[in-house]
């Protein structure tokens, strides 16, 4: 028997909430299966399982706030039979009754990159549908291929709204307090509704009905709640911010080094090759600053890692923390896996997919509390360079500012280009000026040959 306990989501989580369970006792699950979703200071997040197991007992109910460490359900070794939950009563039938829905499984599929993600959405293919070949099961190009290639029956048309499919326990408990009728919400594609989409809709703008209904004195109410509990919760996670970046600034040493970018032939070579992209999936200027800073922190691995112990711990790969800002305040960094490893586009789609599920509060675990290096590009603000402080256990911070057009002399020829200006903050008990520079150059270099990115 194995305990799942409450991870730690970083270095600014002492405590979280569970929100949901995606599982239910009797389930079987396999390592990387989601199992929850928990609430932190920022966002909310899904936890996946650490091994494969048969789920025993749920200690913790939904709603409750933990600190990290706390066991929040058990497990059993697989093929140990365990008494599955009681079935909650039926809702009653609807007056006319709605297509049946296939219920969509607890965890989204495992893909093998985000192209194969957005691939499928162009094409409309259900990833639940897909069998993957990939390692651990993942789906590929050529699953996609296949089951383009594979006639299947045609499911009936889903209505646009009304009669959700599977409900989360906690999203229905969560409908009642906030007055949303499940019948109402939009079917989703992965038709299972939860904690999310509830409070998407409580939060969102309502149809105007036929005929407005008298205001009902405890609906009236219910707004100003909703509204102190979000200023709440920003005033949480300024205060979480605070705490971890005072540590940052009394505990790491910190260095900073500044270099400008010629970002000309960066630039032409993302125009060109832009022409042979889809419209929804073209390359911005971030995604090849991204790459860059990833090729240059793979090839100067003392600056990717973290500082524990008193000891600098390299990191097991190059996992691309990109900070994001939340819509209502605050900011997350969660990490883009392997971002060495993968191509411009796949590095586009990933930054593009990361961003989304951030602000609609659908991170992972992993990609919280994976990151090894850090960036942050606040160009589209406007700023022009970027002094950043360290996120611990990390050792270094990269900054990019906004690119504009500078005089800027090339082989004695004085000219106008498209500059930008690369920060770098790191640790100085991990790493010295000498290293910062060589960094700050390779990224210099693979900027200066995009093809090679």
């Amino acid at each position: 028997m194995s305990d799942f306990t409450m991870p730690s989501l970083g270095a600014d989580m002492d405590e979280g909430t569970l929100l949901e369970w995606l599982v239910k006792p009797g389930d079987t699950v396999h390592k990387g299966d989601i199992l929850a979703v928990v609430d932190t200071s920022k966002a909310a997040v899904e936890v996946e399982s650490f091994s494969d197991g048969v789920m025993e007992n749920l200690v913790v109910e939904p709603g409750t706030k933990v600190p990290v460490g706390a066991v929040l359900a058990t497990l059993a070794p697989v093929g140990t039979e365990v008494a599955p939950a009681p079935a909650a009563a039926p809702a009653p039938a609807p007056a006319v009754a709605a297509p049946a829905v296939k219920a969509a499984p607890a965890h989204e599929p495992l893909v093998s990159s985000p192209l194969v993600r957005r691939e499928a959405e162009r094409q409309g293919i259900d990833l639940t549908e897909v069998t993957g070949t990939g390692r651990g099961g993942a789906i590929t190009r050529a699953d996609l291929a296949r089951a383009v290639a594979t006639p299947t029956v045609a499911a009936p048309a889903r209505p646009a709204r009304g009669a959700a499919g599977r409900v989360t326990p906690y999203a229905r408990k969560l409908a009642r307090e906030l007055g949303v009728d499940l019948d109402q919400l939009p079917i989703r594609d992965r038709r299972t509704v939860r904690a999310a989409d509830v409070r998407a809709t409580a939060g969102g703008p309502a149809a105007a009905p036929a005929e407005a209904p008298a205001p009902k004195p405890e609906a009236s109410a219910e707004a100003p709640a909703r509204k102190a509990d979000q200023a709440s919760r920003r005033e949480e996670m300024r205060r979480t911010i605070a705490t971890v970046m005072a540590r940052s600034k009394r505990e790491i040493p910190h260095y900073y080094l500044t270099v400008t970018i010629d970002l000309d032939r960066a630039l032409d070579w993302m125009r060109e090759r832009n022409k042979d992209l889809a419209v929804t999936e073209r390359l911005v200027p971030a995604a090849l600053l991204l790459k860059a800073a990833a090729l240059a922190a793979a090839s100067n691995p003392a600056l990717n890692g973290f500082w524990a112990d008193d000891a600098f711990q390299p990191g097991t790969g190059v996992h691309l923390g990109i900070a994001v800002s939340l819509r209502g305040g605050g900011l997350v960094a969660p990490a883009l896996h392997d971002a060495d490893r993968l191509s411009v586009e796949e590095v586009m789609a990933g930054m593009r997919d990361i961003v989304t599920r951030a602000r609609a509060g659908r991170l992972r675990r992993a990609e919280l509390s994976d990151p090894t290096i850090t960036v942050t590009n606040l160009g589209e603000q406007g700023v022009e360079s970027v002094h950043g402080v360290i996120y611990p256990p990390q050792v270094a911070l990269v900054g990019f500012g906004r690119i504009a057009e500078r005089p800027w002399a090339v082989d004695g020829l004085l000219g106008v280009r498209p500059l930008t200006v690369a920060t770098l903050a790191a640790d100085h008990r991990a790493t010295d000026g000498f290293t910062g520079g060589r960094f700050l150059a390779a990224v210099d270099e693979r900027l200066q040959h995009p093809e090679d990115l």
